[in-house]
């Protein structure tokens, strides 16, 4: 028999054509399996269990499960997750500058910026699609940078950077904040670099002073000279 055969549940199963339209089912399967499933525990081949393909198929469109969660966003020609290993590559001195540079040279090839100025809007105005972005960041893009950094206050140093990443990012591509839209990527990592690479190796207490109340607590009241 040829073409796929529908087992009890719908799924098709067998092998099909990997074409541009399994490619593209290939990607309605994705965003309903992560969305369902989350983003740590979906696999490449619920995924294609999902498309009614075998697994060897999705990794020939997507190559593998962050690939394939960024094209789900829209970025089909940019890695977020590569792009942030190649940039930390090499001496902890100099890594916010060398991290900022790498990351906007290589949105600033993907046409200006074209693919994260479409997919991040869609993704922060979705909320199901922004639920599974800490996981995705945490696992793909901040994971190997706290892999790097002392383990007491990795998490913090790696989110820290990530917001000022996050930022840049927002400003140059998305909103257009201007000069640092037209700036060339390299001006900008002087600028920001020495920010982002205090927060990943710099000195700094990561935890509140003693005595100091956290954010999330009131301050202490004191009483009115009139007893209000």
């Amino acid at each position: 028999m040829n073409g796929p055969v529908a087992d009890e549940s719908g799924t098709r199963r067998g092998r099909r054509p990997a074409g541009r339209e399994t490619r593209g089912e290939i990607l309605a399967a994705a965003r309903v399996v992560f969305l369902e499933q989350g983003y740590d525990a979906t696999s490449v081949r619920a995924v294609a269990r999902r498309a009614g393909v075998d697994p060897g198929t999705v990794r020939h469109w997507f190559g593998d499960k962050a690939r394939l969660f960024a094209a789900a966003l829209g970025m089909s020609d940019v890695d977020p997750g590569a792009v942030a290993r190649d940039a930390i590559e090499g001496p902890l001195d100099g890594i916010g500058t060398r991290l900022v540079r790498h990351v906007l040279e290589t949105w600033d090839a993907d046409d200006g910026g074209a693919g994260i100025r479409l997919a991040l809007p869609v993704a922060l105005a979705d909320p199901e699609k922004r639920a599974l972005l800490p996981q995705y960041l945490g696992t793909e893009i901040l994971g190997p940078i706290a892999a790097r950094l002392d383990p007491a206050s990795a998490r913090l140093r790696a989110s820290l950077a990530a917001t000022q990443m996050v930022g840049v990012l927002l400003a140059r591509y998305v909103i257009g904040v201007e000069p640092i839209a037209s700036l060339p990527a390299a001006r900008v990592a002087e600028l920001v670099g020495p920010t982002l690479e205090r927060y990943l190796v710099g000195s700094f207490d990561p935890m509140p002073t003693s005595g100091a109340p956290l954010a999330s607590e009131p301050a202490p009241e004191h009483n009115s000279p009139h007893g209000e």
